[in-house]
């Protein structure tokens, strides 16, 4: 059945003036094929590229089926990777529970537990919570799990990625086996599928899109770039079109490179106007960070993969991938930050040679081949230094050994082949009279 309006799910008059205050109009696929199941009480799988409204299509029917505040621990418990998206979700809740009485609290690390005890003491329906702070709490006997009816995995592949098996296992173990499980992941790795196994009953599973896919709404450009120096002249001349570029993230693998680049930018343009966010960053900063870019005060966000899941921030115009991701999962999730909710955007990426590698692999996951865009004209090709060819020589040279661990590396196949192009002309004398040179030296002796 099409449910093209979010009345036809019979949401009750609160939710409906929530979703309606918040300017949503139509649901989104994964709303119209994950909610009425999620309603019915069945266990669900989701397959979700990110920037498709998978949030709203878990946290509107658990709003609907908790209906309003009860006792005093919790109902339902959703746990995410990382303590940006478990805000995120967190915000969901606030904006679509509005006008119901219902609590929610969101239980994350880098921070003392203090306030988050205190907030759970005064009851909670919903906890959202990363899990390693979660199991902090119930051990500490701040957390009853007895009235969970509801349990939801958000980003799964995430989750494994980050090493959060064994903490998962062990929150199964503490909450009650009677209750509803949804897991919603954008790539279904074998782990996804060994935890699915180990948690869901007979699910539904629910997918929009086949998996790792982009986003329609997402048009994609790959620059192949020599070399970082040509790469930092590149972002230059792409910034300059500020009307298109107007809201942008640069994704960079590393903390270092994330610094380097935020450094170059706001020489450029202005510390009011750049951000940066990764690890190394205290939690106040990394919060002030994304609200200010949300906001339209700050243009370019410059971010390690920190961030790439979770941020849902409106009108992100473009996304750079400064560096290509090594886990090539990522580069779906860093280009969905934009093209959110039927919005259009673009995601541009700039490749040196020792990362071409990874872009055959992430083209194989995502089952297109990245249209490539030629340099312009503006911008100005450095040469490759000595220092940067050797690293992208070695880092060629781990990839190949990677495929094929009888690989020597490039300077043993470079003395292989002059080996086999040399050895002919030695041979040659032979045949016939090939050590005459040395016979006779041993005779004159």
């Amino acid at each position: 059945m099409e449910r093209n309006t979010f009345a036809d799910f019979r949401f009750n008059k609160q939710i409906l003036n929530a979703i309606d205050e918040a300017g949503y109009t139509t649901p989104t696929p994964i709303q119209q094929k994950a909610i009425p199941p999620i309603l019915a009480g069945q266990d669900v799988m989701g397959v979700a590229q990110t920037g498709t409204g998978k949030t709203a299509a878990f946290v509107l029917p658990i709003l609907m089926k908790l209906n309003y505040a009860q006792g005093n621990d919790a109902r339902a418990l959703i746990l995410s990777p990382t303590r940006e998206l478990a805000m995120q979700i967190e915000e969901h809740i606030r904006l679509f529970s509005k006008y119901t009485d219902l609590r929610a609290v969101v239980l994350y690390g880098g921070l003392g537990p203090k306030t988050q005890i205190a907030q759970l003491e005064k009851g909670v329906d919903i906890i959202v919570a990363t899990p390693g702070r979660f199991l902090d709490l119930y051990l500490a006997g701040h957390l009853i799990t007895k009235s969970l009816k509801t349990l939801v995995l958000d980003e799964a592949d995430k989750m494994m990625d980050m090493g959060f098996i064994s903490k998962l296992h062990r929150i199964l173990e503490v909450v009650p086996r009677k209750r509803q499980n949804m897991l919603f992941s954008a790539t279904m790795s074998d782990l996804v599928h060994k935890i699915a196994g180990d948690f869901l009953a007979f699910p539904t599973v629910v997918e929009v899109s086949e998996q790792a896919t982009p986003a329609q709404t997402i048009t994609q450009a790959l620059y192949y770039v020599p070399n970082l120096k040509t790469k930092i002249n590149l972002l230059q001349h792409l910034l300059k079109d500020d009307a298109t570029l107007h809201r942008l993230i640069v994704f960079c693998k590393t903390k270092a490179v994330a610094d380097n680049i935020f450094s170059f930018l706001e020489r450029k343009y202005g510390a009011e106007h750049i951000r940066v966010i990764h690890a190394n960053k205290g939690q106040n900063t990394r919060i002030n960070s994304i609200n200010a870019f949300k906001d339209g005060d700050v243009r370019i966000l410059v971010a390690t993969d920190v961030a790439a899941r979770g941020l849902d921030v409106s009108n992100v115009s473009h996304v750079i991938n400064f560096d290509v991701p090594i886990v090539i999962e990522d580069y779906v999730h860093r280009i969905g930050r934009t093209g959110r909710a039927f919005q259009t955007g673009d995601a541009i990426t700039f490749c040196n040679p020792a990362e071409e590698y990874y872009i055959h692999k992430i083209e194989k996951l995502i089952r297109q081949q990245l249209p490539v865009s030629e340099i312009p004209e503006g911008v100005f090709v450095e040469k490759t230094g000595f220092d940067e060819r050797q690293a992208i020589a070695r880092e060629i040279d781990a990839q190949k050994r990677k495929d094929n661990p009888e690989f020597q590396g490039a300077f043993h196949e470079k003395k292989a082949a002059n080996q086999r192009v040399n050895r002919p002309q030695r041979n040659h004398k032979r045949p016939g009279g090939g050590g005459s040179k040395s016979k006779p030296g041993r005779k004159k002796r």
